[in-house]
């Protein structure tokens, strides 16, 4: 599988807002589910079905991102790192499942130097400027 990244940045959000259009009659059905007290929510009962599902697709997950080098969880890109790897000549390629943050103390100039492209299938959270310096790296 891939690598496991788990260093979040101080006070990231675990979770991401999804907006879902439900049908009248399967909207009526969850809500009964937590009138009877099997959920205690709307979002409880949606959250655990997507858990269930993505514990169903497990096998083809690991698959996956194993095939396409993810990383996969939580990681946070500081300064200190591209320091080094702009010291070492290298470039980074960032390719992660989760959430991916970007310090916001990073010049555009030493983000242009040292980050080749980015490809997040969840979020990416930077600064609006670093952003746009590297829009063309956003795959």
């Amino acid at each position: 599988m891939g690598r496991r990244v788990t260093t979040a940045s101080p006070g990231a959000s675990d979770t991401e807002k999804v907006s879902v259009n439900v049908g009248y009659v399967d909207l009526g059905q969850i809500d009964l589910l937590v009138q009877d007290g099997f959920y205690s929510t709307r979002t409880d009962f949606i959250r655990t079905a997507i858990r269930n599902q993505l514990q169903r697709q497990d096998d083809s997950v690991r698959s996956s991102v194993q095939r396409n080098e993810f990383e996969l969880g939580l990681r946070h890109v500081s300064r200190t790192e591209l320091e080094a790897l702009l010291a070492a000549r290298k470039t980074l390629h960032i390719r992660a499942i989760g959430l991916v943050t970007i310090a916001s103390d990073i010049s555009l100039q030493l983000a242009k130097k040292t980050i080749g492209s980015i490809r997040v299938l969840g979020a990416l959270r930077m600064e609006s400027a670093l952003r746009r310096a590297l829009h063309d790296r956003i795959l």
